[in-house]
């Protein structure tokens, strides 16, 4: 006979995270909130993370790593879990304490809520801009930025709201924007909890800044049109450099100040760069994904 399904199916996916994971998964086991069954979603990890991850009740899905696209992997996942509710729980986000699991389900008392998400703090070692970036995504009160309609790293959903509407695939990444996006055409309830607290940040490379980014830009040709307005990006580009100086002069970090003309040139030039592979795939009607898993994945683990 099979067991009743708990009411919240927690997903985690790993990749070569044995510094981390422990971290997340000791959070996660430490929340008020036990009813929930774990499942990790491995895709090819050659590190000690599946060894940690045994440490801990939970079932285990390996993937190949050059099949790991995100909205596949999710969708795969929620489909192979009965639990009314399903939480996101990135394997390097920290919950930063004991109530933030049930604060993220607290909201789906309300029957019109169909998904929530938390806040993410930066983590110690982050730096400025990283911190600045962080602090205006996930204010501490509500209304998160119209730019962040949802956020993976620590959310959930109801498994009904999924079924009507799964994660898209049509790019690589950006899977949560795109179902936020859509939710708030179709007049769903996202609820940002910023008492769901968790740790999360990257301090990324330029190398894998890149990466991030173009996946970023080309998902946004899917996600919102391929229009690439050039005034709207040079005004981007214009602010990010204006706020980023500011924060290094006021932190006195004066590294990070001479890093900022470079880094916003990757930053935005990787999106641009991504924005049109987008348009062209979308021009050409070309559905393969190939492109931007290389170039991101290439750049993390190349």
């Amino acid at each position: 006979m099979t067991p009743y399904p708990p009411p919240v199916t927690v997903i985690m996916r790993t990749k070569n995270v044995a510094g981390v994971v422990g971290q997340a998964l000791d959070g996660l086991f430490a929340q008020d909130y036990g009813d929930f069954e774990l499942l990790v979603v491995d895709s090819g990890s050659t590190d000690d993370t599946l060894d940690v991850v045994s440490q801990y009740e939970a079932r285990v899905e390996h993937l190949a790593a050059d099949s790991y696209v995100p909205g596949r992997v999710l969708n795969r996942a929620i489909a192979g879990c009965g639990s009314p509710v399903v939480v996101f729980q990135n394997s390097d986000a920290v919950p930063l304490h004991q109530q933030a699991l049930s604060a993220l389900l607290a909201p789906f008392d309300d029957a019109d809520v169909d998904a929530t998400f938390g806040r993410q703090l930066p983590r110690p070692e982050a730096q400025t801009w990283v911190r600045g970036d962080y602090e205006r995504a996930f204010p501490a009160m509500p209304p998160p930025p119209a730019w962040l309609p949802y956020s993976l790293p620590f959310a959930a959903m109801r498994r009904s709201a999924w079924v009507q509407r799964p994660f898209y695939d049509a790019a690589w990444g950006s899977e949560d924007t795109e179902w936020g996006v859509a939710a708030a055409r179709d007049a769903r309830l996202i609820e940002y909890v910023p008492e769901a607290a968790v740790m999360h940040s990257h301090n990324y490379t330029l190398r894998q800044l890149f990466g991030r980014r173009f996946i970023e830009g080309e998902a946004d040709a899917f996600i919102y049109g391929a229009a690439s307005p050039v005034a709207s990006a040079l005004r981007a580009w214009a602010g990010a450099m204006a706020r980023d100086a500011w924060q290094h002069t006021h932190k006195r970090d004066w590294i990070g100040l001479l890093q900022v003309p470079l880094r916003r040139a990757v930053f935005h030039g990787a999106y641009a760069a991504g924005h049109r592979h987008g348009r062209r795939r979308i021009a050409a009607r070309d559905t393969d994904v190939g492109f931007g898993q290389r170039v991101v994945l290439e750049r993390y683990h190349g």
